[in-house]
């Protein structure tokens, strides 16, 4: 639901990211469950290596303070924690297959279709692709109206960089429809999720998109290339940058809606290692409702250290 600018060129960060995804662990483990009972793995996203858990620091801690974080905030949420890096990786959940509004975060898997079938020649960037009344909705850009076209190149930094509504319907029209986007996100894991109608997601389901896309497998090194200047730098760094320390990378796609403050990730050089990191939450929205996200953030970061 927010809005796009100009791509801005990290092809030297993204050559280091991509680097990082030839060796990720596929095996499954988790910690423990929000209820704080033992939990089983997660379907779909890594674990710790088999054999190689007893050195992983236990999740009780991060646990206690996403609880308490979520409780002072008057919310809830849910959070999921996929480390892609470093020893013993595992994934751990707080209420992970819970529903939240998905808002702009669906347009995560909307902008992966999108890199994946440029870098594979089905699409092109200098594709011309034009708006119709039935995709207005309001956002970041105000310049739409009946025969105006553009670039796909430029739908798709104005959603990715600005979240800019009109552009990702006129993208996901061009790509198909909500069906159509929701059969790829299934593809590559939201299985619980109803991306733009109804438009509804959990956070174990945007975690494990973002560890499909970090492991190649949505069209390799090539469309990381493509999709992550679109995705880092944004026009809304409030979230889970502003939990990190200065400086740090973070490729990221938010959704803002009312009370909805949703945030899901890639911090490709963690700690310890790339970790994806993926927050819903409902509750005041807003600055609170970032703040909430941030904290989330630099909890998560705080465990990431103790690896």
């Amino acid at each position: 639901m927010l809005k796009g600018g100009v791509v801005a060129a990290f092809v030297g960060v993204l050559c280091v990211v991509a680097g990082l995804y030839a060796g990720f662990a596929t095996s499954r483990a988790s910690g423990p469950s929000a209820d704080g009972q033992g939990a089983g793995p997660v379907p779909g996203l890594p674990g710790a290596l088999a054999g190689d858990t007893s050195s992983h620091p236990s999740f009780d801690r991060l646990q206690a303070a996403v609880t308490q974080l979520m409780r002072a905030a008057g919310a809830t949420g849910g959070v999921t924690v996929t480390e892609l890096g470093g020893p013993s990786s595992q994934t751990w959940s707080y209420q992970g297959d819970q529903q939240f509004v998905a808002a702009s975060t669906y347009k995560l898997p909307l902008l992966m279709v999108e890199a994946q079938n440029v870098v594979a020649g089905r699409w092109h960037g200098t594709d011309s692709l034009c708006y119709q009344d039935g995709d207005w909705e309001d956002g970041w850009y105000t310049d739409y109206e009946d025969g105006t076209c553009m670039s796909r190149a430029q739908l798709e930094h104005r959603v990715g960089h600005d979240s800019d509504n009109t552009a990702a319907h006129i993208l996901i029209r061009y790509g198909g429809g909500s069906d159509a986007l929701n059969q790829y996100a299934k593809a590559h894991g939201a299985q619980g999720s109803s991306f733009f109608v109804p438009n509804n997601t959990t956070t174990n389901d945007l975690a494990r998109l973002w560890t499909d896309e970090a492991g190649g497998r949505a069209g390799g090194r090539a469309a990381q290339q493509y999709l992550y200047p679109m995705l880092t730098h944004t026009s809304f760094e409030a979230g889970i940058p502003a939990g990190l320390p200065r400086g740090t990378t973070v490729v990221h796609k938010i959704g803002d809606l009312g009370g909805t403050i949703n945030d899901a990730a890639l911090v490709p050089q963690g700690p310890r290692g790339a970790y994806v990191l993926a927050v819903c939450t409902q509750g005041q929205g807003g600055d609170a409702g970032w703040k909430l996200v941030a904290d989330v953030s630099r909890a998560v970061w705080g465990y990431e250290s103790t690896r």
